[in-house]
């Protein structure tokens, strides 16, 4: 007796296929979407590094301002005459370092928000 060699059915191997292209398609939008996720995600990277850098720029550029305003401060003093004046003028650099102080913080805190900001909005590039 001869027995029949088994043959998959043809609607089984185009269900197969089928499944094997659907497959297909699905890694494929599963790799594009991972791949623009990635690149979204480099993107703000990039744009925090660079703000980052500008804030860092401007911090430098903060304390080089606070410094050449402590120099004169010790100038001034150093020319004083009376204990009066001192005051007076240890005084009004009180005043102005509160009033620097708070524009250059504000300032930074602009800095740091517009570059998460910008972040949470650059496309992948």
């Amino acid at each position: 007796m001869q027995s029949k060699p088994f043959e998959i059915p043809d609607q089984m191997r185009e269900a197969a296929d089928r499944s094997v292209a659907e497959a297909r398609k699905a890694f494929e939008q599963f790799v594009d979407a991972t791949s623009k996720a990635m690149a979204n995600a480099e993107g703000a990277a990039r744009t925090l590094s660079e703000g980052a850098a500008d804030m860092s720029r401007q911090s430098l550029a903060f304390v080089e301002e606070n410094i050449s305003r402590s120099f004169d401060l010790a100038q001034r003093l150093v020319q004083a005459r009376t204990p009066q004046e001192i005051a007076a003028l240890q005084q009004e650099d009180l005043q102005r370092q509160i009033s620097a102080i708070s524009d250059q913080g504000k300032a930074l805190g602009e800095m740091a928000t517009r570059a998460a900001t910008s972040a949470s909005k650059t496309p992948g590039k």
